[in-house]
This record gives C-alpha cells, structure tokens and sequence, in this order.
C-alpha cells in the first residue's frame, strides 16, 4: 500500500485491535433478584403488586385528603398505612415529623 492508514471512525482509536467496540465481555448478567438465591422473591414481588394495585377512587380520595392534612404525599400515606397497619391522626406528630426528615434525607440522597 502507500502508507495511508484507513479508518472507519473516530472511535476505531479507542477500541484496541480486533475489539468491536462492543459492551464488556467481563459483566457478568446480574438477574432482577440480584447475586443470591431467588428465595421468596416472586412471592414478594407479586405480594407488592398487590399492596400497590389501584384500590377505589373513594379510598384513593380520602388517603390523598387525609395526606393533605398531615402534610405528607399520598405515597408516604399509603406506605404507613401499608406498613404499619394503622391510619395516620393528627396526634401522630412525631411519627410525622419523622416521615417528613425521611422524605428531606432522600431528596438529598437523589440530588448527590
């Protein structure tokens, strides 16, 4: 030949010889249980479905009032109740104000 090396791309430079450029060979697949055993999880998987799964406009209108009132979402109000099994009150003031931190803490963790 004349010398003049012929190239397909940009990025046939960063791609070592008889590399495609492909992903990784050395990632492993990593199944949607993750590294252990598979144990309970579709159980826990269809479990919260279930728990999630769209109840009553009636119900759904008074956890999204009731959530309001309290100053939480309707997703923070529904998980308590989904939790611990009970209906926030007003007298709850302090498992509120816990609530509220937690949801301070996790928009900063998402921000980062």
């Amino acid at each position: 030949m004349t010398g003049v090396e012929l190239r397909n791309s940009p990025d046939d430079l960063a791609a070592p010889a008889g590399h495609n450029g492909g992903p990784p060979l050395e990632d492993e697949h990593r199944p949607e249980w993750g590294h252990g055993g598979i144990g309970n999880y579709f159980y826990w998987k269809a479990a919260h479905r279930a728990a999630w799964k769209n109840p009553s406009p009636g119900i759904v209108a008074f956890r999204i009032s009731k959530a309001e009132r309290l100053g939480l979402t309707y997703e923070e109000y529904t998980l308590e109740i989904l939790e611990r099994g009970r209906h926030l009150q007003l007298e709850d003031v302090e498992r509120i104000a816990e609530i509220k931190r937690a949801r301070v803490l996790r928009t900063a963790n998402h921000r980062s």
